[in-house]
């Protein structure tokens, strides 16, 4: 029964969609997610179609999900069975408060409740009860407020938390995740209550790998609190149109970032001198973003890329001009080069031809034709 122990949990999850051009999203109605869930139809009459037996496991799940009301506590069953009951509880949207109160001390290590309808302060005295085994707790589109975050205080070992569309919480909820040391992904979408002077809790999660402030309109001046958290890979401020070159300056010194989401940022061409120390930046998403063909020539200082969104800038193939000696000299790794949008012709692509890597190269509405993919041919 050690199946819930043995999961990896040193892997990053992708930013959303960052080389699909495609951004995942959750809302507090009309979740698709719960939408499926919804709809599919129960495991065990799947499994009878296919004329499969199903194991002791599901039949005992699919028992008690019947007969929660039965049933006051879980404490002393097997932890992975309890997590088995939870999560099969939460697919069917059977959980409630009151079938919540049996899992009160369980030890659980995930609770899965993004978009869960009618989670609130009330569902946080339980969850707070799993103490140290908490591992991951994703409350996205809840209406926990931040009076209920204090609960955080004894999951000391919390890993991953997802807050994501809270829009309750505020600085004053900050704070109290600010002692979850061992937190390794945070993610806030979407929350227009914290501010630059709030992200100052932030500073303590040491540990922290991967951090998400998209749309979060308020946190202007307060990429400086992250600038200690040496171990961050991802970052994301997408959306966040407060964002500015100087809010670049801070993160010179995150040499294990990898993943940065800029996307929607009013940044220009004078972040690549902050952003060229960056020695292990891979990813780079500037769509949307305030650039022209002046400055683009600092690409060439971002050697290591191997995914760069210049989509929907207005850039031309002047830009490709100044980028021809950077293609060729540092970008060498570079594989997937998003154009979208772009002033880009036919004659723009003879300076692409040196990238020798390249497997994805997005060209939706720009000006190339059939004249320009000879560029393309080796």
């Amino acid at each position: 029964m050690g199946a819930a122990c043995s999961r990896k949990r040193d892997q990053l999850d992708n930013v959303d969609g960052f080389d699909r051009g495609v951004s995942g999203r959750y809302c507090k109605s009309g979740s698709s997610k719960w939408l499926a869930t919804t709809l599919s139809r129960p495991i065990l009459e799947i499994q009878r179609e296919k004329k499969k037996c199903p194991s002791l496991l599901e039949l005992c799940t699919h028992k008690i999900r019947e007969d929660i009301h039965n049933y006051v506590s879980f404490s002393t069953l097997p932890r992975d069975l309890s997590q088995q009951i939870f999560n099969e509880l939460v697919k069917s949207q059977c959980l409630t408060d009151v079938s919540l109160e049996a899992f009160r001390d369980c030890a659980l290590q995930d609770l899965y409740l993004g978009d869960y309808p009618g989670v609130n302060e009330n569902w946080m005295d339980v969850i707070s009860s799993q103490g140290s085994s908490l591992l991951s707790l994703d409350l996205s589109g809840s209406d926990v407020s931040d009076p209920g975050l204090i609960y955080l205080k004894d999951c000391v070992n919390l890993q991953d938390l997802n807050l994501n569309y809270c829009d309750q919480i505020s600085d004053r909820g900050l704070k109290h995740i600010s002692g979850l040391s061992n937190l390794r992904s945070l993610t806030f979408r979407r929350n227009s209550a914290i501010t630059a002077q709030g992200m100052a809790a932030l500073s303590g999660l040491v540990n922290l790998m991967k951090l998400d402030l998209e749309k979060c309109p308020g946190i202007h001046g307060g990429l400086i609190h992250i600038k200690g958290l040496t171990k961050l890979e991802s970052l994301s401020i997408k959306w966040c149109n407060c964002i500015t070159d100087a809010d670049m300056k801070p993160l010179s010194g995150l040499q294990n970032l990898s993943v940065l989401n800029l996307e929607g940022c009013p940044v220009t061409a004078s972040c690549f001198d902050t952003l060229s120390v960056l020695v292990s930046l891979l990813y780079l998403n500037l769509s949307r973003c305030n650039l022209s063909d002046d400055g683009c020539e600092k690409l060439s200082k971002l050697g290591n890329l191997k995914v760069l969104n210049l989509g929907f800038n207005d850039i031309s193939d002047a830009c490709l001009i100044h980028l021809k000696g950077a293609l060729s000299r540092c970008l060498t790794n570079l594989e997937s080069l998003n154009l979208d949008s772009c002033r880009i012709g036919d004659n723009g692509l003879v300076h692409l031809t040196g990238l020798q890597n390249l497997k994805c190269l997005v060209l939706s509405d720009t000006e190339v034709g059939s004249n320009g993919l000879r560029y393309l041919s080796g």
